[in-house]
């Protein structure tokens, strides 16, 4: 039987929508798998390493092409650019895959696409760098030593080496590019952690418990999370031990009102609906009706019913919600830029000017949403991103410019391996590489009685 769909050339597809159309990798991967979801599992399993891998290393790639390849990687057409990226990764990054036959399908694949006439040329490339691989000199020094060994933008670096020391920054580079586990909550309304750890090595799946949390563990082994019935029966939440933190942080009071006033897809909402234990109310807000559907989805899974998805714009004022949240959680649009080991491609779309903007917009949703706080309530303030002028530049300006809000103690609200690094008491800028977790920002302001 003649195989109908190839794998390099699914990687194209995908590679040329992030590259050329602006796409999200983690979200366009994830829609193909859903596609192909009757795909053996070692042929999804190349498609997924093989994109997030070159797009993940593309700084790096794209300096040994320029070594090895007469026209720059600029002045390559779209379509052969992105078959000798992928060559590139499959070369230096997949032992398992033979030189010649990374070379002879990068080949097949520019005659499919229309390029017959470049098959020497991308034949000629690729088999160069095969040979001359080991021999590339990389730079050595500053910045543009770690850009072109992590793949990173150097604006990121200068702007990080402003703010940390070299080996904090060499050590969140090097996080990023590790291959790690999926992180999960159990879901304490279904059952305990005991209970779901036996229910989950039932399945196959291998489970760690998360050092930070009784309730979050670490799974691998598993073939796609849809497979799994503990995940279709709503017995555990994929997140990160950081965005779990924050609820822990939020500490909800059984029966409290809560505005989640950027919610989607829902996350820190459910855990803090779950840890009001059927008390209160939770309701989670986001920007459009997409969003919110996404919520809906995730509160269905969970079975909880003191919560709610609504669409709300966070930078509107919302005179109805005035003065009445016992608790407000903004996890506000941010650069990303602690979680650039998950979303890969944030760092090609980051800019300084968008990063400026996000810095004003954060400012103007949290002008809006601390007016529905009530005296002696609570606002979470949280990003995920480890860029200083997002996190507490806007914290103090934010208490600079409303007095009636205080830093609030969170240190007995953690564990005890991170209380060491809570700052002025209420803060906490979590780092990969540094902690067991993404890069991530939690404060907690109380409005004075």
């Amino acid at each position: 039987m003649t195989k109908t769909v190839n794998e390099r050339e699914i990687v194209l597809e995908i590679l040329m929508e992030v590259t050329e159309n602006g796409a999200y990798s983690h979200r366009i991967l994830r829609d193909v798998l859903t596609k192909y979801q009757y795909l053996d599992k070692r042929e999804r399993a190349f498609i997924t390493r093989v994109t997030e891998g070159t797009v993940e290393h593309m700084i790096e790639i794209d300096y040994i092409l320029d070594r090895f390849s007469k026209v720059k990687v600029r002045k390559m057409k779209p379509v052969i650019r992105n078959i000798l990226r992928s060559g590139v990764y499959q070369l230096k990054y997949m032992d398992t895959v033979p030189d010649h036959a990374v070379c002879s399908e990068a080949v097949k694949l520019a005659v499919r696409k229309g390029f017959s006439g470049l098959k020497g040329y991308v034949n000629g490339v690729l088999r160069s760098v095969a040979r001359g691989l080991d021999s590339v000199e990389y730079p050595t020094e500053g910045m543009e030593a770690l850009s072109v060994r992590y793949s990173c933008p150097e604006w990121i670096l200068k702007l990080w080496q402003q703010e940390y020391e070299p080996d904090v920054i060499e050590a969140m580079l090097r996080d990023f590019q590790e291959e790690k586990p999926l992180t999960i909550r159990c879901c304490l309304n279904r059952m305990t952690p005991e209970e779901l750890k036996t229910r989950l090595e039932q399945e196959g799946v291998t489970v760690t418990r998360h050092p930070y949390l009784l309730y979050a563990f670490e799974i691998t082994g598993y073939d796609h999370l849809e497979g799994l019935e503990s995940f279709r029966e709503g017995l555990f939440a994929v997140q990160d031990v950081s965005s779990m933190l924050a609820g822990e942080v939020a500490d909800p009071q059984r029966g409290a009102y809560v505005i989640d006033v950027c919610a989607a897809p829902g996350g820190k909402a459910l855990h803090i609906a779950e840890k009001l234990g059927g008390t209160g109310h939770v309701e989670a807000r986001d920007l459009t009706e997409y969003k919110a559907d996404l919520i809906r989805e995730n509160i269905d899974r969970s079975g909880l019913e003191n919560i709610e998805a609504k669409v709300q714009d966070a930078s509107v004022p919302d005179p109805d919600s005035e003065g009445k949240a016992d608790l407000v959680i903004a996890d506000l649009p941010c650069s990303g830029l602690g979680v650039l080991g998950k979303k890969t491609d944030l760092k090609y779309k980051a800019s300084p000017e968008g990063t400026e903007s996000l810095v004003h917009l954060q400012r103007k949703i949290l002008n809006c949403v601390q007016s529905y706080v009530k005296p002696g309530g609570a606002l979470i303030y949280s990003t995920c991103t480890v860029d200083q002028a997002e996190n507490t530049g806007n914290l103090y300006w934010f208490l600079e410019n409303h007095p009636e809000f205080k830093l609030d103690d969170i240190k007995d609200r953690l564990c005890p391996e991170l209380r060491g690094d809570v700052q002025d008491g209420g803060c906490i800028q979590l780092l990969p590489g540094i902690h067991k977790c993404d890069g991530f920002f939690i404060a907690r302001l109380v409005r004075k009685a």
